[in-house]
């Protein structure tokens, strides 16, 4: 092999693999940009250390820095990153739980959190579902494993779904009309990002939205105020009227997200 097409993952695992690194990381996983003294706090380091961090978390490219006048504010350096680190919850060991504030927020991050810019955790995931079954999205093999795209699309944890390469999914006439008509336009999504893509997600093991639609969409439900962000860093709620409205509007049932 070509030495020139192999990329050096042990220069990245090192880098997240800094217990203050990956909360680092995962202050940011919800997409927004943070100072350096927010970052320590998360962290649980102090100002003069945390520099150090970033600035091996820069080099390996997984940040990027924003200057604002004489501010600095860093962000993840792409949605792949936010990518990376759902699918490396999926094998890592859960964190223990010493305080009922690590207990409260916990609970929180499964039932409704943000990956980067679309909506995770059980929620995310009753709207990827609701989403097939009104064949908004269509499953389509895209391999040659055995199995159907359904089946794979609906498994849980150990199932083909849970961590299958080889299903894509697509949006369907009906559901170009239908998003359009909740105010989501699918024609006018940014063309550099793909339009459909899934994270698998870590808590439930199935699959959540994500690409230009998951991110409009999730944009459109905060719009509409049935999503607010919630006290924790990536917590967001369901409100009242998103309850209702995601009933209404994609037949997501409130047992799937309580």
């Amino acid at each position: 092999m070509d030495a020139r097409t192999e990329t050096d993952v042990a220069h990245v695992a090192a880098a997240i693999g800094d217990p203050s690194r990956a909360k680092v990381l995962l202050a940011l996983a919800g997409g927004g940009a943070l100072p350096a003294s927010a970052l320590a706090a998360e962290a649980g380091v102090s100002n003069s250390t945390i520099s150090g961090h970033l600035a091996r978390l820069l080099d390996a490219r997984l940040l990027t820095v924003e200057l604002d006048g004489r501010h600095r504010y860093y962000r993840l350096a792409t949605t792949d990153v936010a990518r990376a680190l759902e699918q490396l919850a999926l094998i890592a060991r859960p964190l223990p739980v010493r305080s009922l504030n690590a207990d409260t927020r916990a609970k929180a991050l499964l039932r409704a959190r943000l990956c980067y810019d679309h909506l995770a955790g059980r929620l995310g995931v009753a709207v990827m579902s609701a989403l097939q079954e009104r064949e908004t999205l269509a499953a389509e093999r895209t391999g040659s494993g055995g199995g159907s795209p359904d089946a794979d699309a609906e498994a849980g944890a150990g199932g083909a779904g849970a961590g299958s390469l080889d299903v894509a999914y697509v949006l369907t006439a009906h559901g170009r009309q239908e998003l359009a008509a909740f105010g989501v336009e699918t024609d006018r999504l940014p063309r550099r990002r793909a339009s459909v893509r899934y994270c698998v997600d870590w808590a439930e093991q199935r699959h959540h939205l994500a690409g230009a639609v998951g991110a409009a969409l999730t944009a459109r439900l905060f719009d509409l105020e049935w999503l607010r962000h919630g006290k924790y860093r990536r917590v967001v709620h369901l409100t009242d009227a998103g309850r209702e409205g995601l009933a209404t509007t994609f037949g997501v049932r409130g047992d799937q997200v309580d």
